[in-house]
């Protein structure tokens, strides 16, 4: 099965290759354990990439997610300030 870790970007930069090169995808799904679904949902997103490009993007994703974690945070608060102060909004 292909893991979706941080060392898998070339495995899986591996497989869209194998498949651009004419493997047919159900073998290659069925070879590396992972559904059809799967396999098309990462050639619309990695499709194209170089691993160093499929990488940045995985590290910007997680930067993202955790911004957003902190906004969020943030956001409860402020909640949390302007209830006990009793501020309305």
């Amino acid at each position: 099965m292909l893991d979706v870790g941080a060392d898998a970007g070339l495995d899986l930069l591996q497989c869209l290759r194998q498949a651009e090169a004419g493997l047919p995808i159900k073998e290659l799904c069925r070879n590396g354990g992972f559904s059809d679904a799967t396999f098309y949902k990462w050639r619309a997103k990695f499709g194209g990439m170089q691993v160093s490009e499929a990488q940045r993007l995985r590290e910007l994703e997680s930067e993202n997610a955790k911004l957003k974690r902190l906004l969020a945070e943030a956001h409860l608060d402020m909640h949390a300030l302007k209830s006990v102060l009793g501020v309305k909004r």
